[in-house]
């Protein structure tokens, strides 16, 4: 337990403290802003800082001591600036785009402009993320600007990190020393995008569900960038210091403002442990027939690695990788796939260079933020689609948190069938849904929906409102530990690769893959989406094409634009992905992404579904190689991009 213990200050006379010399300003209150902001003008203030003592284990981390000031709320004027737009992950931009004077400033309080006056005045709000270059500047303005718009306090994860799935759990699930609990978070990141001086950076605002912003409000925030004319910020109010655990307090017009700096992976391992049997994991891991693998890739999952894996679990600290969290992620890209979690992959058998050396029973990644996961087997790679549909089919069985039953499943749209299937078996409800949390996120609050995924390595469950790269590996090995639970001794434990192989004998495989084109240019992009649009009007001339192409691909059946009306809120999300499906079930789905920072990217998924068990051990790539033929040459992807070949295949 944190405790907070006041330091007794012994100050002068407040008569004999030399006065400050006034800061003349002239302020102006304008309609455009909202009360609770216009309230905290034309205000200065005596600030303290209090000790704070604070423990983790026999850890013992002290605050600085007191000092004394004057604090103003200055109100600032500024410009919109164009492309403030939050996408289905929020605002991404390169990093120097955010370092230009005011564009972060013009965010955040369009932001605060957005929400409800009882989410700002008075409210608790996180600020953290995945500890990418330019978060710790990212923090400091933060606090400051929540300062003059009348937040009460301000929880920040120990050095700015915290990951997107702990921020969500964080929100749902911590109450602070004084009963406080928070009511929304800013996560600083651009989750699996590369990060450094000259790469990206990005920003979100979560709500008091712990899921994203929705469109409503994403809506308000955008329209509010178009027209904003000026911010608050306290710019007198010093920066404090995240490396250290513990509350600073200032004591302001409204009263107390605080910034509270802790260890989040001690909230969230305590959720994991509802969640999961740590003792059975623990005998798996401990077990000397397994063997076991985790990549951070120098994201944030760096930051919980070794306190749940090794402190926990009882797994060897040489089986973390990459684990110490950089704000340039070593120089890498922090995505969980086959291309660029290169060392995983050398090291789980499946590089291209041989090696002596055994690889691991069981091997995973995250992302920068820690809200994605890879899953490998030795030599095996589990695909995201597969993944989730394994753990839907076996969650009851094997992990604690669903021994009563799975509520639903749901996937999005370009995520492969193979929920379906597990879905339709086990007589589950089912929901395909448009690509972003927010609409699981829904479906969760109404408890619709237990277990969830997408097929860009986003898996999770109803614990929280993100996906949790974690709880995905948590979950794997959960399942593996049970499949193995009377086998510790034996000679042979069941594998990843066992596990997947007889998920496909019950109830087919589908294989699948995905073509990124990235950074192409958006004016092309968007042609090459039209066209595929267009064409649609005329099945029979698209067979025509394909059978040009491929005689061995069977017809196309249905061809749209994916469309959602939400069954909670009755929304209606339109061009969510254009989709064209085959009479054997296989699809071809097109969609440009909005995780990018430039220009825009290009993703094509490509599934195709095999019943029979006997041709589901076929090579992935000779299985769909007649669909890719069909997919590149029906977008004339080549004509439209210049690209002879995808950035990225997963």
């Amino acid at each position: 337990m944190i405790q907070h213990r006041p330091l007794v200050l012994s100050l002068p006379s407040p008569a004999i403290i030399p006065p400050r010399p006034r800061r003349h300003r002239h302020h102006t209150t304008t309609p455009s802003l909202p009360s609770h902001s216009r309230s905290l003008l034309h205000h200065r203030f005596l600030r303290v800082t209090h000790l704070v003592v604070a423990s983790r284990g026999d850890q013992r981390r002290t605050l600085r001591g007191a000092t004394m000031g004057l604090f103003t709320v200055t109100k600032k004027a500024t410009t919109p600036f164009d492309g403030q737009k939050p996408g289905t992950s929020g605002l991404r931009k390169k990093v120097t785009v955010f370092q230009q004077p005011h564009y972060l400033q013009n965010f955040v309080q369009s932001t605060f402009n957005a929400l409800p006056v009882d989410q700002v005045r008075g409210a608790t709000i996180v600020v953290s993320g995945d500890g990418r270059y330019f978060s710790k500047d990212a923090v400091q303005i933060i606090t400051k600007m929540a300062a003059a718009n009348g937040v009460r306090r301000v929880w920040v994860g120990q050095n700015s990190l915290m990951s997107t799935p702990a921020v969500s759990a964080v929100i749902r699930e911590r109450v602070g020393a004084d009963g406080s609990k928070a009511t929304g978070a800013f996560i600083l990141t651009a989750s699996h995008n590369p990060g450094g001086p000259k790469e990206d950076f990005g920003i979100k605002y979560n709500m008091g569900n712990g899921g994203p912003a929705p469109e409503s409000v994403t809506d308000k925030i955008f329209s509010n960038t178009t027209t904003i004319s000026e911010y608050l910020i306290s710019e007198d109010l010093p920066d404090v210091d995240i490396s250290v655990v513990g509350v600073t307090s200032f004591s302001g017009p409204e009263g107390p403002f605080d910034v509270d700096v802790f260890d989040s992976s001690v909230d969230y391992i305590k959720l994991m442990k509802t969640i999961f049997d740590f003792e059975a994991i623990k005998k798996l891991l401990t077990s000397p027939k397994f063997t076991f693998c985790y990549d951070a890739l120098h994201g944030v999952a760096g930051a919980y690695a070794k306190h749940i894996f090794v402190e926990e679990l009882g797994a060897d600290e040489s089986s973390l990788l990459n684990c110490v969290p950089k704000e340039d992620f070593g120089g890498g890209h922090p995505d969980p796939n086959l291309t660029y979690a290169k060392e995983l992959v050398e090291r789980m058998g499946l590089g291209k260079s041989s090696s002596n050396v055994e690889p691991p029973e069981f091997g995973a990644a995250a992302d920068g933020d820690a809200d994605r996961n890879m899953i490998l087997g030795k030599r095996f790679f589990v695909t995201p689609s597969d993944s989730v549909a394994i753990i839907a089919a076996n969650a009851v069985q094997s992990i604690p948190y669903f021994a009563s039953g799975l509520k639903g499943v749901a996937r999005s749209m370009p995520t492969s069938a193979a929920l379906d299937v597990v879905a339709k078996n086990l007589n589950l409800k089912f929901f395909e849904v448009p690509t972003g949390w927010k609409f699981f996120g829904n479906l969760m609050d109404a408890g619709m929906c237990s277990i969830c995924g997408e097929e860009s390595f986003g898996t999770g469950s109803d614990h929280i409102r993100e996906k949790d790269g974690i709880w995905a590996v948590l979950a794997w090995l959960s399942i593996i530990a049970f499949k193995n639970k009377d086998n510790l001794g034996g000679d042979k434990l069941v594998t990843v690769e066992d596990i997947v192989r007889q998920h496909w004998a019950t109830y087919g495989r589908h294989y699948y893959t995905r073509y990124d084109y990235e950074n192409v240019d958006a004016g092309a992009a968007k042609e090459l989406m039209a066209n595929l649009v267009s064409m649609q009007s005329s099945l029979s001339d698209v067979n025509k094409l394909v059978k040009e192409i491929r005689s061995d691909v069977s017809e196309v059946v249905a061809a749209d634009e994916f469309e959602y009306k939400d069954p909670v809120d009755g929304s209606v999300s339109k061009h969510q992905g254009i989709r064209y499906l085959f009479g054997d079930g296989s699809r071809l789905v097109f969609r440009l992404s909005g995780t990018g920072s430039v220009g825009a990217t290009i993703r094509v998924y490509i599934e195709q579904y095999e019943r029979d068990s006997s041709k589901t051990g076929r090579d992935s790539q000779d299985a769909l190689a007649p669909l890719v033929d069909v997919a590149l040459k029906l977008s004339k992807m080549q004509e439209y991009t210049g690209r002879s070949a995808p950035t990225v295949i997963t």
